[in-house]
């Protein structure tokens, strides 16, 4: 418990008054937001806004997670180190493409399937460490079953072989992540939308790791002797709790200077790695599938695009909603920007409560 609430403190307040300076840092180097010509006419009075500011959450979140830890003298664990190198990692290629759009000063930075490759990569090396580093028990961080609750029986070694089975993890891992950092990204488009969001869904796997520690098969000497049917077989599940609060903090903080109007964007430095923070959380704690309703915001936002583009193609040209992103919309249909991230909120923590929810039923129904 004391190295939660010291992770999430320390990162909060890293944030909370050191992102001022940050500000100015890359106001000096330029590090300033392009607006699309096409975007919401509101929107071009954000121009130069100092952007990247995804770096101060990933440096504000190591700072938090390290300093509980060592203060608490706990061990650090596989667990927590995947999800890190997860954020870090995305943080990485969202980086390139934020510096190529501030150098070139234009909107698009990284091609969209060189952005994708990136993802990929990562995601990959991501998969392959979370089948290592087994404990005592011989559970490794991540298992090749598809997962809701808790593992099912759809186990992808099991169905398709060895060989077969783990290509077919390893695309399903990547597929997860560019969903999840994708999903945040295009959600990133109003000032606190991502940021706030991103908050309520990451601070479901607070609630969910700190539960499954409590009902862990795991105990100090091996197996829990009191081991039922209702026990969780996660590795780290405290562990996967102080992370998540230690990306809380760093996003709380965030927040007071992201909040409309902004003084500051994440970027796509940002977007992608808590996009893949949020993606390994829910497959180092098994609920994968739950990640449907705990970042539901993501999927509405991300699934409105879709509909807009494959609608815009099969009738030549007609549209859907006025603009994608579907906030974008209601911008043009006349709501205040801050109007449409409070609502926008208000439907991000009603789906992350109604999966934290899913979670706790099963474990009653259990």
């Amino acid at each position: 418990m004391q190295a939660l609430l010291t992770a999430g403190v320390v990162s909060l307040v890293f944030s909370l008054f050191l992102t001022p300076l940050f500000i100015r840092l890359f106001r000096r180097l330029e590090w300033g937001q392009f607006i699309r010509d096409d975007g919401p006419v509101s929107h071009h009075a954000k121009r130069g806004t100092p952007t990247m500011g995804g770096l101060i959450v990933i440096a504000a979140t190591l700072i938090g997670y390290f300093v509980g830890m060592l203060t608490a003298e706990q061990p650090i664990t596989a667990s927590a180190l995947l999800v890190l190198f997860m954020m870090v990692g995305l943080g990485v290629v969202g980086f390139i493409d934020d510096f190529l759009k501030t150098r070139n000063q234009r909107s698009l930075g990284l091609g969209g399937w060189a952005k994708i490759l990136g993802q990929v990569i990562v995601s990959v090396a991501f998969a392959y460490l979370a089948l290592q580093f087994p404990n005592r028990q011989g559970a490794t961080p991540a298992s090749t079953a598809v997962s809701l609750f808790r593992d099912t029986r759809f186990d992808f070694v099991l169905l398709f072989g060895a060989i077969g089975g783990l290509i077919v993890y390893f695309i399903w891992i990547a597929g997860i992540t560019a969903a999840t950092s994708n999903g945040v990204n295009v959600a990133d488009g109003l000032d606190g939308l991502a940021t706030g969001a991103s908050i309520l869904s990451i601070g479901s796997y607070i609630i969910i790791g700190f539960w499954q520690n409590n009902q862990s098969a795991f105990g100090a000497a091996g197996l829990n002797p009191a081991l039922d049917y209702k026990a969780y077989f996660v590795r780290d599940p405290l562990d996967l709790a102080i992370v998540a609060t230690a990306i809380v903090g760093a996003l709380i903080g965030f927040l007071w200077w992201n909040t409309s109007p902004a003084q500051i964007f994440l970027g796509d430095t940002g977007s992608l790695a808590i996009g893949g923070a949020l993606a390994a959380l829910a497959i180092l704690s098994h609920t994968e599938l739950l990640l449907v309703p705990i970042g539901g915001l993501f999927v509405i936002v991300t699934g409105s695009v879709i509909l807009q583009r494959v609608y815009f193609k099969l009738t030549g040209g007609k549209r859907i909603f006025l603009m994608s992103p579907l906030h974008h919309h209601f911008e043009l249909k006349g709501w205040a920007e801050v109007t449409v991230v409070v609502r926008f909120w208000i439907i991000a923590g009603l789906l992350a409560a109604a999966g934290v929810g899913a979670f706790y039923l099963e474990w009653l129904s259990q």
